[in-house]
């Protein structure tokens, strides 16, 4: 088919009739749906991108094994060129959503291509894992399907490996081989996006202990397979608002899920990893699953730099962005968006091509980007809270512009500085309210701060890595210059 159109997508989802619980309620018509209906337009808008004459040939391309146009997130990059490639669309969707959408069809697109560009990996456990993979890289990118994952084990008890949890099937796992396939149990979170997406794939962060064979798991199935169950989270907003109460969150709010799995049946050509730890740990370090760094530290780019603008724009617009103390917190905001694109630019020039012939963006600045995003971003949400104040709290509902006796009040005491008017004030506010205060505003702080794991941990893996390929030279050598240094003297 190649790539779909956002008509197409939405077909594919009146086509489907997945679990989602919702409020209390079973979701039955997930397009129609108040909370899920702009979102999915937004999804949507992305994909209708791809057939528009302006962006086609910056964010398509034709695959060479069928001839027909793919998606760039499907390139398996061999040089700088391809690696543009795929950074033009990364940058041309997260900034159609502004960089609040982070699971994009983009992003686990290019995860799974990674995926499937590592088949020695999986063969050398099991051959027929190595050809499950390609197979289905070669399908969702044919059919240019959209993908959600999970990857965390529910938190309960922390402390204890997934075997030794009461429930041995708390945590996703293995219960038994049948001819069809392999039977899943226990629950897997955070599916971000879960209820719109075409397919969910499964896999793990390393961890896995002796004992915890049956949880090392890696498969993908589609959204409404039989046995699994959708709990989303309490909605941000509930769909029914006015566009111009909640700009933002209307439009961009990405539902995340638990997925709970009641004795699913996966298909054997569904599963590329099984019951083997030493696979499980190693999933991350040897088959480029890193590569979605890429897209998230741009897609974070985006997100940092819209976030500084709007900070910006609210100080312009109450006349304070002359003053010293605001002029040093947007400064620092600018900073960061500039330090961030930088560390991509390095990225991606001082990239290298690894034993497969793929090529990979520098760790470190991508890396660097994943340390810097989390402190980044929730420290601009802080300033336009800083700058807006209380005048955040207190704008003025589309409705209420409905009565003409209250337009004269609005006009007087809601405006700004000379040359921005009531109504422009309160659409800006709003906006920024939506993006700093509101619960759609904190839930992308959380997820800044959480997307690509502990970020304590990260931090401290990240140091050990480098530590590991450093072996600070330079230390030697200002000591062993003051040694010949007294040598000489004596």
């Amino acid at each position: 088919m190649g790539i779909r159109t956002g008509a197409q997508y939405i077909d594919g989802l009146r086509s489907r009739t997945p679990e989602i619980w919702l409020g209390g309620r079973r979701v039955m018509d997930i397009v129609n749906e108040d909370n899920f209906r702009q979102p999915i337009r937004e999804i949507a808008k992305l994909y209708d991108m791809q057939h528009s004459p302006e962006y086609q040939d910056k964010i398509t391309s034709i695959c060479e094994d069928t001839g027909e146009r793919v998606s760039n997130a499907f390139i398996v990059p061999k040089n700088y060129e391809d690696l543009m490639k795929r950074r033009t669309l990364f940058e041309v969707w997260a900034e159609a959503t502004f960089g609040l959408m982070g699971r994009t069809p983009d992003f686990l697109n290019t995860t799974v291509t990674s995926m499937a560009s590592s088949p020695d990996f999986f063969a050398q456990y099991n051959p027929q894992w190595a050809e499950n993979i390609q197979n289905y890289y070669k399908y969702i990118r044919d059919n240019d399907l959209f993908l959600t994952h999970a990857l965390i084990n529910p938190q309960n008890d922390r402390s204890k490996p997934s075997h030794q949890q009461k429930d041995i099937f708390t945590h996703l796992g293995a219960v038994e081989e049948t001819s069809e396939g392999l039977v899943v149990r226990g629950s897997k979170m955070l599916a971000t996006l879960a209820p719109i997406t075409d397919e969910v794939i499964i896999y793990s962060f390393p961890g896995f202990r002796p004992g915890d064979e049956r949880y090392a798991l890696a498969f993908a199935i589609p959204i409404d397979t039989p046995g699994l169950r959708i709990l989303c989270r309490e909605p941000a907003q509930d769909g029914k608002r006015p566009l111009i109460d909640h700009p933002l969150a209307s439009r961009f709010e990405e539902m995340d899920a638990v997925l709970v799995f009641n004795d699913v049946v996966v298909p054997w050509d569904r599963i590329f990893l099984y019951n083997n730890c030493e696979a499980a740990n190693q999933l991350y370090s040897k088959t480029g699953l890193s590569q979605n760094t890429h897209q998230n530290g741009v897609r974070g780019l985006v997100k940092l730099k819209f976030a500084t603008q709007v900070a910006a724009r609210v100080a312009d617009a109450i006349g304070v962005d002359g003053f010293l103390n605001v002029q040093t917190q947007l400064g620092e905001l600018v900073q960061s968006v500039e330090t961030i694109r930088a560390l991509l630019r390095t990225a991606e020039r001082e990239f290298e091509v690894n034993a497969r012939g793929e090529a990979i963006p520098a760790s470190i600045p991508l890396e660097t980007i994943r340390g810097i995003l989390p402190k980044a971003y929730p420290r601009a949400i802080e300033v336009i809270q800083t700058i807006g104040a209380g005048g955040l709290l207190l704008s003025p509902t589309a409705n209420d512009y409905q009565h003409p006796e209250l337009r004269e009040d609005f006009d007087k005491y809601y405006g700004g500085r000379e040359g921005v008017s009531a109504t422009e004030r309160v659409q800006l506010f709003k906006l920024a309210w939506d993006l700093c205060g509101e619960a759609f505003g904190q839930r992308l702080v959380q997820y800044e701060r959480y997307y690509s794991g502990d970020p304590v941990r990260k931090l401290g893996m990240f140091y050990s890595n480098f530590k590991k390929n450093n072996e600070f030279t330079m230390v030697d050598d200002a000591l062993k210059g003051v040694i010949e240094s007294e040598v000489e003297v004596g």
